[in-house]
């Protein structure tokens, strides 16, 4: 048995709940387990995609050999500084929002709402403490993984060396994700900044933020923390939030900010920030125009860098890119065929959920394809995604603009909540639903939901497109009345009028006489 060598991570602040959540996902008293002569699969990073292939390979009680390799804490970003904290915070900052919006229902909230933000963030400590059990150490080993916490590092074509042991592989998994990315902005190193990876030990309320990015990460949290009490700004280098999504889409969320009383500083670039007593003062250029915002303190949200470094994947001839990451067939084979990965560290699609599918993907492909035969393919997926904003901003498949790149010929069908029942009894008339379907037929093609619960939504167009359902199927499905999610039966019955022709009705009006 051998110590691992990584000493324990310290999560601030340290307080029971991050001592409960430590003591799950990287005890201090862990020992490693004697490794066996060779593992069927050994899995380096205990994230979201590393954590479904060895629970997934070990936990089909076929005797497998399955070791899963962690330095750090087990859950990866998802647990620890991702999805679940986000989401408990924004969960707090909604209550908020609804407070200050009760008039408009009949309800009078207090002149002044009071909010404990260190009690908002205990309790997102408590909860995210709550739930890592899930990924804890000990529930692996108790389902047959055989857990290491520390460094892995390839060592040959067929060893991985992890705190002074090494592991014998007949295939290995890559899953060590990514992390935030740091500007080279000069002088923010030095003024102190706030990532993803941090925001979250955050006791105390900082009453000036600016936030650096507009992309999804940036915008959840900005909105989060305005509505917690701090006063927001956000920075983005392109002219409008969220400009990978739906424009339509994106400029009801735009809107909301601006209604809300978030700054947005947009077309904006980072010259250089330096700290002085009045706080963090940001010097920025606006469409040519040097200006500067004073802070209290910055969050960067711009974008994620994968983990390649100390892996020695030189060693066994893994090809990888310091930006891109790991590359990957569509297999998700990386250059050496005995090596595979999956996750933030080898796909553009950052999101747990994708890491799951992926990981999916890799038990198939490592260990039930014997000579390539019946392989999965990472293109094969249809994939939803959803910005935590409100309102909501979910999609999946195809943009009309990329529709139009790839020559296929479109219809539009748009259903604003305006014009649904339950969304305007709930006060959520702003959104809508859009389906992209192919031009004479009734092949979903792709869809964007804005609502306030967009990403529950999602699902069922994402089912429609994954089983080949038509808009014409669709809209024979009955959905309880009223929900929101009628918007989606009112865009299929939209399609069914289209095909209303003159000679349709023709025939119809004889049936009718028939009958």
């Amino acid at each position: 048995m051998s110590q691992p060598t990584t000493p324990e991570p310290l999560v601030l602040p340290q307080d029971e709940y991050n001592q409960q959540l430590v003591s799950y996902v990287h005890p201090s008293s862990w020992v490693n387990p004697t490794p066996v002569d060779c593992y069927d699969l050994v899995v380096i990073g205990a994230g979201t995609a590393g954590l479904v292939v060895a629970a997934g390979a070990a936990g089909l009680g076929i005797g497998l050999k399955v070791a899963l390799i962690e330095k750090h804490l087990m859950g990866g970003d998802c647990l620890n500084v991702g999805c679940v904290p986000s989401k408990c915070v924004i969960r707090s900052s909604r209550v908020v929002a609804d407070m200050r919006d009760a008039a408009q229902f009949g309800i009078h909230p207090p002149q002044e709402i009071e909010i404990d933000f260190p009690a908002v963030m205990a309790r997102m400590r408590r909860l995210r403490a709550g739930i890592s059990h899930h990924d804890s150490a000990e529930r692996f080993q108790k389902i047959g993984v055989d857990v290491f916490l520390g460094s892995g590092q390839f060592t040959s074509n067929d060893t991985i060396a992890v705190a002074g042991s090494t592991l014998r592989f007949k295939k290995a998994v890559i899953a060590t994700g990514a992390r935030a990315s740091r500007p080279n902005t000069p002088g923010l190193a030095e003024a102190g900044f706030l990532t993803n990876e941090t925001v979250f030990s955050l006791t105390d309320r900082p009453r000036r933020l600016a936030v650096i990015g507009g992309g999804p990460i940036g915008c959840e949290l900005a909105q989060s923390f305005h509505r917690l009490g701090c006063e927001v700004v956000l920075i983005h280098k392109n002219s409008h939030i969220l400009d990978r999504e739906d424009a339509d889409a994106a400029e009801i969320v735009q809107q909301a900010f601006l209604r809300e009383g978030i700054q947005l500083l947009l077309d904006s670039q980072l010259e250089r920030v330096e700290k002085t007593p009045e706080g963090k003062v940001i010097h920025f250029s606006s469409q040519g125009k040097p200006d500067s915002i004073t802070v209290d303190e910055i969050l960067v949200g711009a974008g994620r860098s994968p983990n390649v470094e100390g892996l020695g994947l030189e060693t066994v001839g893994v090809q990888y890119d310091k930006h891109k990451g790991v590359s990957v067939n569509d297999y998700l084979q990386t250059s050496n065929p005995k090596i595979y990965a999956a996750g933030d560290i080898c796909m553009n699609w950052k999101f747990t959920h994708a890491a799951d599918a992926a990981a999916r993907i890799v038990i198939k492909n490592t260990l039930f394809s014997p000579f390539g035969l019946g392989r999965s393919k990472l293109s094969s997926l249809v994939m939803p995604w959803a910005t935590y904003t409100a309102p909501e901003i979910a999609h999946v498949g195809l943009y009309e603009p990329e529709a139009q790149a790839k020559g296929i010929a479109v219809n539009t069908i748009k259903i604003p909540f305006s014009s649904v029942d339950r969304a305007i009894a709930d006060g959520e008339e702003e959104g809508f639903v859009k389906i992209l379907h192919r031009q004479g037929s009734d092949e979903i093609l792709g869809a964007t939901i804005v609502a306030h619960h967009a990403g529950e939504m999602i699902s069922e167009i994402t089912t429609a497109i994954v089983h080949k359902i038509g808009l014409s199927k669709l809209s024979s499905v009955i959905h309880p009345y009223p929900t929101q999610a009628e918007a989606i039966k009112k865009a299929a019955d939209a399609y069914r009028r289209t095909l209303l022709t003159p000679r349709s009705q023709w025939l119809l009006s004889i049936l009718a006489k028939l009958s």
